[in-house]
């Protein structure tokens, strides 16, 4: 039998990488307030969730200016969005198995 769990990437489990990711599939790119807002979080607990995403190379950062104050926006990697899209699959293979 088939481990039913097997796609499933242990990164995603948190349910703020989970959201993180499920945005930035959706949207070219994001700023950190616009996260922010969207997960309705603090800063700490979403940068150390960001941070993780992006030693593992899912994310990526890009900062910036606008006039003199700085800007970061995050984007999804194509090794981020095909683990993310293999994570979605295993849910529903997994989600299937259990009818």
């Amino acid at each position: 039998m088939k481990n039913p769990i097997g796609n499933l990437n242990k990164i995603f489990d948190s349910r703020i990488r989970l959201g993180v990711m499920s945005i930035l599939l959706v949207n070219n790119e994001i700023d950190f307030n616009g996260l922010k807002e969207l997960l309705q979080l603090t800063d700490g607990n979403l940068a150390s969730h960001l941070t993780n995403l992006e030693e593992n190379g899912f994310i990526k950062v890009h900062k910036g200016f606008i006039g003199r104050k700085t800007k970061t926006t995050y984007s999804i990697t194509k090794a981020g969005e095909k683990a993310f899209k293999e994570h979605l699959d295993g849910l529903e293979n997994m989600i299937k198995g259990v009818k």
